[in-house]
């Protein structure tokens, strides 16, 4: 945009924005409120538009018209669908929960659950897959039928599969959530049955997408061999937990998941060599629409891909017939016919977000632009700091009420990071494509990138470490509508010369003030420590400090690498000599690429047991890939640093040498910690047979902190209690957790033993630092809960 641009603003033409807000209420109506409510809005729209018909001609007559016929077709088209879910035989059979097999095509691949769960295998070993119906059998009876469903399938026999192949799956149906056109949610615990081949031109994208996948782990470090397949094809698969959670701090979530910048992004390369080639409107809109038509089959039909599909299409036959259009007429015929094609995309967090983030640029970033030049802005920093300011602006009502947080350094971090996105993604798009004709070629396309992903990694990795980067808001539809409410508050207020005056002041006073008076009145991490068990919720997670500066031996990973990650973040640890995991389960290990991304680790040790087979597995693979050797440890052995020593003093007897998962948790290493706060005895979830077995070996239990076993569970011995008589006993436990830990006999017999107790959902992060009289603990008094 030159300069000239920016010192005139033309008027938007708003004529097709009434009716484009009518579609999307009254189809987020029909959904919502089932086939009745959809009916009733039908019938009204058909009843007014006749007396309007009719009146004389007035200059808001055309535009009503507009409104109740679009508004008539949408509802109408609402109340015929979710008539016929609510008759569906599957949903049906839903609501009792019967037992069903089906065929069906998937209209995506599966995606992983996220998170984690506890004492088994991660949350991950499952996913979700939505699928186009052919027929459905309950009881002996087998029917055909359309529609869609969603099913719930074992992630290790689920896949590999891709969207397009035919599968056969049985398992129990239950209802959907509200404001869905599904038939039913099926729960599979089996393999597919019957798989066929996907289409030729699924098969051929997918194949792309992996030859994507396989150059970036070559050419590419671990967290920016994930983003490059995030930004070109929206597989975020195998980007590093820890990173996601900095995205979201940092407000650059949007740049994670293919979407129609990305679009917008190929298609003007596309443009932009062929009218540097001298290509006329005719031929580049041609070749940009084949650009176009071609990255919506390589990422698939995301919701606010289309969006941009649709509205790119309406501008390229623009610029085909030269009559260029505005982008605010094309939006919004772009929202009708997506949502009279597709209601289902009205509910959709990615068409919301894609829509309200284009309004904006529109609506908001050019006079924003204006506005800085005037005051004698040069015209690249104007438009570089309007667009994500104004992105930021009308999206955030909707991040808040998913995340329930909003970003504070959300403008800085895309104001950053914005300008390499796009070269990173043409290189990646360039390397896709040519992936299968010149490995070599591709691959170095995939390096050129490397610098610009890294560059975005490390603006996102900085701004999520500032104090108050993110701010906590209440979720949900409340806290979004209160957010927008707010937002428009502010943009009339602002307007006024001596309201901005007063903005600039809080935030000075904020930022200068306020912040680093808050860290100084409670510091973190707490000066000297020289343990923190982390707040990871249901699962164990220590770090002990090793004497060195920002360095520490991690004592168990916990269930979530985000808490994990961030409470690392917080401690400013990077280096990890050694990752000691005391078992397999995944409250455990879970979290074990959220301790190695980003930092030094010299090795991971383990202990006798190789079970779950599936967690031994994961462990060594992730080990492998950051390039750290598994060690395997035994009583007796010990290890040193300049201010911690580790002794290892089980597991003994036939536990050391059990190959059953059953022994899982007695079979966990017990290793006392010797610190400069005192001895801290690490039980991992050792229970009663496993706690006989050391008192039996007449092991060395004495220390002053214990970590209690198995997060409070009711399966510890007086006898331990009395063999390592603790000042302090410390609870690694989630807060509002399914089971009943800590029990309330271990903390009884806790406080008969004079221990004082800490807990992790009570607390926080807990710091056990020196004290006179041999250790403290401090609370950071910030825990996680179950909604968080």
């Amino acid at each position: 945009m030159r300069a000239a641009d920016l010192g005139r603003a033309e008027p938007h033409d708003l004529r097709l924005v009434p009716a484009a807000l009518a579609t999307w209420a009254v189809t987020l109506a029909g959904l919502l409120g089932g086939s009745v409510t959809a009916t009733a809005i039908a019938c009204g729209a058909a009843v007014l538009l006749a007396p309007v018909l009719a009146a004389r001609r007035r200059p808001w007559r055309d535009g009503l018209v507009a409104v109740l016929i679009v508004a008539g077709l949408a509802s109408t088209g609402v109340a015929l669908r979710t008539h016929a879910i609510s008759e569906h035989p599957l949903r049906i059979a839903a609501q009792h929960g019967e037992r069903v097999e089906v065929r069906a095509e998937l209209a995506e691949p599966p995606r992983p659950l996220q998170g984690a769960s506890y004492g088994a295998r991660r949350a991950q070993d499952r996913s979700l897959v939505r699928v186009r119906l052919s027929s459905i059998e309950i009881g002996d009876r087998r029917t055909r039928v359309g529609g869609r469903a969603l099913m719930l399938v074992p992630t290790d026999s689920w896949r590999t599969l891709i969207a397009g192949q035919r599968v056969v799956a049985s398992g129990r149906a239950v209802p959907p959530r509200g404001g869905e056109l599904l038939a039913a949610a099926i729960q599979v615990n089996r393999p597919p049955g019957r798989v066929l081949p996907a289409p030729g031109w699924q098969r051929v994208a997918e194949d792309l997408r992996e030859g994507l996948r396989t150059i970036s782990r070559t050419a590419l470090g671990p967290a920016a061999a994930g983003l490059l397949p995030g930004l070109v094809v929206g597989d975020t698969g195998r980007l590093p937990p820890e990173v996601v959670q900095q995205f979201d701090t940092a407000g650059l979530t949007h740049l994670m998941a293919v979407s129609g910048a990305n679009l917008a992004i190929v298609c003007g390369a596309v443009l932009l060599l062929l009218r540097l080639v001298g290509a006329g409107p005719v031929l580049s809109a041609a070749g940009a629409g084949a650009a176009m038509l071609g990255f919506v089959v390589l990422a698939g039909p995301e919701p606010s891909v289309l969006r941009a599909a649709v509205m790119g299409a309406i501008a390229l036959l623009a610029l085909a017939l030269g009559r260029e259009r505005s982008v605010l007429p094309a939006l919004s015929a772009a929202v009708i016919g997506l949502l009279l094609l597709a209601p289902g995309l009205a509910t959709t967090i990615g068409f919301a977000l894609s829509v309200a983030a284009t309004a904006g640029l529109v609506l908001l970033a050019p006079g924003w632009a204006r506005a800085l030049h005037s005051r004698g802005v040069p015209v690249g920093v104007a438009e570089a700091l309007a667009v994500p300011a104004a992105a930021h602006l009308v999206t955030a009502p909707l991040v808040a009420a998913i995340s329930g947080q909003v970003s504070i350094v959300a403008v800085l971090a895309n104001l950053l990071s914005g300008p390499l996105v796009a070269p990173a993604t043409v290189l990646g798009v360039a390397a896709t494509v040519l992936a299968p004709v010149s490995v070599p070629l591709a691959t170095a396309l995939v390096w050129l990138a490397g610098p610009e992903l890294e560059w975005v990694l490390a603006v996102a990795r900085h701004a999520a470490a500032v104090p108050g980067a993110a701010v906590d808001w209440p979720s949900g539809v409340p806290g979004g509508i209160a957010l927008a409410v707010l937002s428009v508050t502010a943009l009339v207020v602002l307007r006024g010369r001596l309201a901005r005056l007063l903005l600039a002041c809080l935030v000075l006073v904020v930022v200068v003030v306020v912040i680093p008076i808050r860290q100084q009145i409670a510091p973190w991490p707490v000066p000297g420590w020289s343990v923190v068990a982390c707040d990871v919720g249901q699962g164990d997670g220590l770090v002990l400090a090793t004497g060195r500066e920002r360095e520490a031996v991690v004592v168990d990973a916990g269930p979530d690498p985000v808490l994990m990650a961030d409470c690392l973040r917080r401690l400013r640890i990077r280096s990890v000599p050694l990752v000691l995991l005391t078992h397999l389960h995944a409250d455990h290990v879970t979290g074990l690429p959220a301790v190695l991304s980003g930092r030094r680790v010299g090795a991971i040790a383990v202990g006798p047991l190789d079970q779950p087979a599936w967690a031994a597995r994961e462990v060594r693979d992730t080990a492998r890939a950051h390039g750290a050797p598994v060690l395997r440890l035994s009583a007796g052995q010990r290890l040193r640093w300049p201010g911690l020593v580790l002794d290892v003093l089980g597991p003994r007897g036939r536990l050391a040498r059990s190959t059953s998962a059953e022994d899982a948790n007695d079979a966990s290493l017990v290793v006392k910690a010797t610190t400069p706060a005192g001895r801290v005895l690490l039980t991992g979830d050792v229970e009663l047979p496993g706690q006989g077995a050391l008192l039996a070996a007449g092991a060395d239990l004495r220390a002053e902190v214990l970590k209690v076993p198995h997060h409070g569970s009711r399966y510890t011995t007086p006898e331990l209690l009395a063999a390592v008589r603790p000042k302090l006993a410390v609870i690694s436990v989630g807060a509002g957790n399914d089971y009943g830990h800590p029990s309330r006999l271990i903390l009884s017999a806790l406080i008969r033993a004079g221990a004082r107790v800490q807990r992790t959902d009570l607390g926080g992060d807990i710091a056990i630092v020196p004290a006179e009289r041999g250790s403290e603990a401090v609370a950071r008094g910030d825990p996680v809960r179950p909604d968080d």
